[in-house]
């Protein structure tokens, strides 16, 4: 799948907001967003007015941004959430929740989502005992999330637990500080999800 490989931050800037893709950095005063608050490039500084289209496809692209999701995935979750019995767009945030690197990012063992996402794809986390390497995995109600045994001491999984220690854990996982690992209480409501996506946007362009 294509990933995007330009500096981060820029992303942020673009979409004039910060999307915590960098991690603790995001909440120091080196955040590119906190010392330029305008686009990134030559035009950047210059206020353009969005059409409706423009607003839309900004709020896709943001909402892909946040959850590390090229084009094509993001539109086979879309295409599911529809299926769903619900609200369309509560049902893409729910979905894009229950990825696996999502949920171990929002247990605290990953600095980002990003990172995270690495840290699943190197095979450091087992699902209900089992090894999983896909961050694209999405989660069940009742699914156990562990570190597998062999890779508790690896370097980076204990020195996010300890700088993540603080971090709040939302309401539908249940976070296993002594074994490392977590659980999953229930699937996310749109109550849970604190991100600034306004969904039903997404919803209207798909939707044209």
């Amino acid at each position: 799948m294509a990933r995007y490989k330009d500096e981060q931050c820029r992303i942020c800037r673009r979409e004039g907001q910060k999307l915590f893709l960098k991690g603790e950095r995001c909440f120091t005063d080196k955040c590119s967003v906190s010392r330029r608050n305008y686009g990134p490039g030559q035009h950047g500084q210059k206020k353009a007015k969005l059409s409706e289209y423009g607003t839309q496809l900004r709020e896709k692209q943001k909402t892909k941004s946040f959850y590390g999701v090229g084009e094509k995935q993001f539109r086979r979750y879309f295409e599911m959430a529809s299926n769903k019995k619900g609200v369309t767009g509560e049902n893409l945030l729910q979905i894009l929740e229950s990825r696996l690197d999502n949920v171990v990012y929002r247990l605290g063992y990953g600095a980002s989502r990003a990172q995270a996402r690495q840290i699943v794809n190197h095979g450091l986390f087992d699902v209900n005992g089992h090894k999983v390497d896909i961050a694209s995995y999405l989660v069940k109600p009742g699914d156990v999330i562990s570190v597998r045994e062999i890779k508790k001491d690896k370097g980076v999984i204990k020195v996010n637990v300890e700088a993540n220690s603080a971090r709040p854990v939302p309401t539908w996982l249940e976070k296993d500080e002594k074994n490392i690992g977590g659980k999953v209480i229930r699937l996310a409501s749109r109550e849970d999800i604190d991100l600034p996506v306004q969904e039903h946007l997404i919803v209207e362009l798909y939707s044209k």
